[in-house]
This record gives C-alpha cells, sequence and structure tokens, in this order.
C-alpha cells in the first residue's frame, strides 16, 4: 500500500470509529483540543511569525497577493481567540448524528427511519487561513467525520503547530476513552486509528494523489481561488462541496435610505475586502444619480475608507459633475472608468465596481449573469421589491438590509463553518455541521418478510402511515417513544 493510500485508508479507519461516538466523547475530544491549542499558543504565534516573515518577501516581489497574505495571519487582534471560541461553540451545538428526519410505519412493528450519518472521509484542501485547521477539525469529529487537510505551502509551520496540538489531544483523550481496558484488542484498535481522524498533508503532489482515492475519501472541499477550486474539481470523481468566486453584489434600490445604505455598505466592501463575503460589485438605481445618496455613499467609500470606484458612464459622470468634481478632486485616483471584465472581477481589494441599473428586474439579471451564487443584498425600504429581489436571485444567500458580510458561519450560529458552498446539492451556503451529515434508512422489523405483503390469497397490503417526529429527535428517543405507546 502506498503512502496516500495508506493516508486515506487510516483516515476510513479513524471514519469507522468517529460514527460509534456518543455525544458525550465528541464534547470531551472537543474540549481537550480547545485545551491543548490555548496551551500551545506561544508555539503556534511564533510559528505563523515565521510563515508570516517567509511570506512577505513573496508579497513585496507580487508572487503572493496581499489579500493571501492577510488570511495568513493568525497573530492580529482577536483572531486566536476567535478560532478558540469557535470550537467552544461547536461543543455547545446540538449533535447532528442520529436525529430522525423521517418515520414510516409500513405494518405493524415494521418501521421505516431515515437518520442522519456522517458523510465519512473529507479531504479539505485550502490556502493560507491557518485558523482553517482547527476549525475544520472540531466541525469534523463533533459531526463523526475524519478529515484529510491540505493548507497552502505559506501556512505550512502554522498548520504544523496546530495539527501537532490536535494530535496529542486526540491520543490523551483516545487513551481515556479507549483504555481502560488495556487487554481489549477492539479498544487497542480504536485508540490507534482515533489517532488520524485529522491528517496533515504537506504536498500539492499529495492532492493529485488523494484526489484519486474515492475508495476511500467521501467528500472533496476545497476552499481558495477560483484556480484552485476549478483544479480540484476537473481532477476526481469525488464529490466536490465549494465556491469557485465570491462575487458579490449589493442593490441600493430607489427607496433605500441614505444612512441605512452608507452603514451596509461600508461594512460589506471595507471590514474585511480579502473574504469571499466582501462586496464587489455595487449596484445603484439610477435615480440616486441625481441626489445627494450615490454621492454621499461615494464619498464614505472613497474618501473615508480608501476605496477605489470602477463606475460605468452614467455612475462615473455623476462624480464628474462641478459639485462631486470639488468633493473627489484630491481622489481622482480613486476614481477609474469600468470595463466590462471588472463585472467579473473578484477583487479581494479595496476596490468596487459600480453598474447603474433602473429596476430591481435589472440588479437581478446582472446578478444571475455576473454573480457567483454566493451572496446578494438589496438595501430598500420596499418588502414587496425586496421579496422580488430574494426570489430572483440564484444565490446561496440573498440578504435584506444586511451587509453581505454576514455569510459566515459563526455569525449564522453554526460555530465555524468548513466552507461556503455554491453547489445545488445536499449543503448550500455556509456549511455547518449540518452540510457534514447525510442520512441512512433504518428499517425496524420483527421477522417480516417481502412475500407477505401485496395482492391475492394470504397477502396484506403496507400501512404507510407516517410517523410524527419532534424536531430534532433521535432515534433512540423516538424509539422508547414508540416502544411505550405500544
Amino acid at each position: 500500500m502506498d503512502r496516500l493510500t495508506q493516508i486515506a485508508s487510516q483516515a476510513r479507519d479513524a471514519a469507522n470509529v468517529l460514527q460509534t461516538l456518543t455525544t458525550a466523547q465528541k464534547s470531551a475530544f472537543l474540549l481537550a483540543i480547545h485545551s491543548k491549542l490555548a496551551a500551545a499558543k506561544p508555539q503556534i504565534l511564533a510559528s505563523n511569525k515565521q510563515d508570516k516573515d517567509l511570506a512577505l518577501p513573496q508579497v513585496e516581489a507580487g508572487k503572493l497577493s496581499r489579500s493571501l497574505y492577510k488570511r495568513l495571519d493568525l497573530e492580529g487582534p482577536g483572531k486566536f481567540e476567535t478560532m478558540l471560541q469557535g470550537i467552544k461553540d461547536i461543543e455547545q451545538l446540538d449533535d447532528p448524528v442520529g436525529k430522525v428526519l423521517m418515520a414510516n410505519k409500513l405494518d405493524n412493528g415494521l418501521e421505516l427511519y431515515r437518520v442522519s450519518c456522517p458523510v465519512g472521509v473529507l479531504l479539505v484542501i485550502f490556502e493560507a487561513r491557518p485558523e482553517v485547521v482547527a476549525n475544520i477539525a472540531a466541525l469534523a469529529i463533533k459531526s463523526g467525520n475524519a478529515a484529510i487537510l491540505k493548507g497552502g505551502k505559506e501556512s505550512f509551520h502554522t498548520c504544523e503547530a496546530v495539527s501537532k496540538a490536535i494530535k496529542a489531544a486526540m491520543e490523551e483523550v483516545s487513551a481515556t476513552t479507549f483504555g481502560s481496558n488495556g487487554d481489549d484488542n477492539s479498544n487497542k484498535k480504536a485508540m490507534s486509528h482515533l489517532a488520524d481522524a485529522v491528517q496533515i498533508v504537506e504536498s500539492r503532489e499529495d492532492i493529485d494523489g488523494l484526489l484519486k482515492q474515492d475508495k476511500y475519501i467521501d467528500l472533496v472541499i476545497p476552499r481558495g481561488s477560483n484556480a484552485l477550486v476549478k483544479y480540484i474539481q476537473w481532477n476526481t470523481r469525488i464529490p466536490v462541496l465549494g465556491h469557485a468566486d465570491g462575487l458579490c453584489s449589493t442593490f441600493v434600490a430607489e427607496s433605500a435610505k441614505l444612512p441605512l445604505a452608507e452603514k451596509v455598505l461600508v461594512d460589506a466592501k471595507t471590514t474585511y475586502p480579502a473574504a469571499c463575503n466582501s462586496t464587489e460589485t455595487l449596484l445603484i438605481h439610477s435615480s440616486h444619480l441625481t441626489t445627494e445618496i450615490f454621492p454621499q455613499l461615494a464619498k464614505a467609500l472613497v474618501i473615508d475608507n480608501g476605496v477605489t470606484l470602477k463606475c460605468d458612464p452614467k455612475s462615473l459622470a455623476s462624480l464628474q459633475t462641478t459639485l462631486s468634481a470639488d468633493l473627489f478632486k484630491s481622489h481622482q485616483d480613486k476614481i477609474h472608468a469600468s470595463n466590462e471584465e471588472d463585472y467579473d472581477t473578484e477583487f479581494l481589494d479595496l476596490t468596487l465596481a459600480v453598474k447603474t441599473v433602473d429596476s430591481v428586474e435589472e440588479a437581478i439579471q446582472h446578478i444571475n449573469e455576473h454573480g457567483s451564487k454566493h451572496t446578494d443584498a438589496i438595501l430598500t425600504e420596499d418588502e414587496a421589491e425586496a421579496k422580488r429581489f430574494m426570489a430572483g436571485v440564484d444565490a446561496a444567500g440573498v440578504y435584506w438590509n444586511a451587509s453581505t458580510r454576514f455569510a459566515d458561519g459563526f455569525r449564522y450560529g453554526f460555530g465555524a463553518e468548513v466552507g461556503v458552498s455554491t453547489n445545488k446539492t445536499h449543503a448550500r451556503g455556509p456549511v455547518g455541521l449540518e452540510g457534514l451529515v447525510i442520512y441512512k434508512y433504518q428499517l425496524h422489523g420483527k421477522g417480516h418478510a417481502t412475500a407477505d405483503y401485496g395482492t391475492g390469497e394470504g397477502k396484506k397490503p403496507f400501512l404507510h402511515e407516517r410517523i410524527d417526529v419532534e424536531e430534532k429527535e433521535t432515534l433512540g428517543e423516538l424509539v422508547h417513544k414508540r416502544q411505550r405507546l405500544d
């Protein structure tokens, strides 16, 4: 067995153990990971500084983008603490495994249950953002999945330090959970398998090999550039969950109020321009070009926050009127004419494309043609218009009077996210725990055989009666309740 096949096989063995763990056992692993990471903070941040020191010359030489460099930073205010809090938040969430999604009584004593279960083995590929290692590890363990992780070479030392702490936590809790009976071979195997629940691979060549391991790996989740995601999609038979671009738009409709529009738009563009949920295109209703709204929005973006605007002819002309020209006289380098390519560009920087539209229908048409099905927002006081927009835009997230930056698993209350999916599959938008489980059918019988059913002498029909299921009810809870009723 070659090295990559062994890695994938070990992950499968770990997944087979993880799917049998109780909620309490999974919580013990998560709390231990939190503790080990907190204790290893000095070493992890030292490794992060090493990665950044190595990456900075690449940025200065134009070989590494500044947006990628920003994502690499784990020393920024609150970033490490946010990573740790995400693990605690995930530990507190309901266990997504073992929930009854549907139940049917086929006959007396013959009951069918659709029950949530882990996907199995995840291959997660990401660029920079070393905190992803901790986020994915926590989400995978909580949902009963094993994970193989490949970070960008620019974050190698940080990922290595984080994964070392996670591995130590897994080994420590495994010994406590399964080591009480030292002579039990099955317990010894479980201990050894769980040490491989989260594995790190290093090279690009490893990815090419793992993408062929469809026997062991169930889902690939790429997080990174359009080129990375497309490469993964074109080079594997394993299902891929992810998004290629974050081309998010914000439409300032005719009825939008300036204070609300300014607050939301500035947040959507400037709080973290390198994020995939940052707004890249401003769609402005034509009525605002002759009022104070567009010039004031432009002022808030350009003068107050250093944003570069790439404007279509109408919006550019609006900013070149006598009044606006005086306002932006010393910022002409920040206002440019746009080209068609700008509306298909994920800038990941303080740059914003501007397009004038005459109606909500035109805004919807533009987004559906140029957007990436990630997240788009409308700012309006008209509820009917907002509903038209949210129904008509084909995206994983559609917002009314809120910043596109809310498209995030942590902000959604998922604890953290494994990624953002623009797929039209079982998971869409920020993917938390619910996106890492699928389901299986369990049939509970008492010696039932298909030959007993049908038409004719001695045959009987199926009952096919729906069994009421309470929200988040586990199979054990439902079966116990049914037994009491019987």
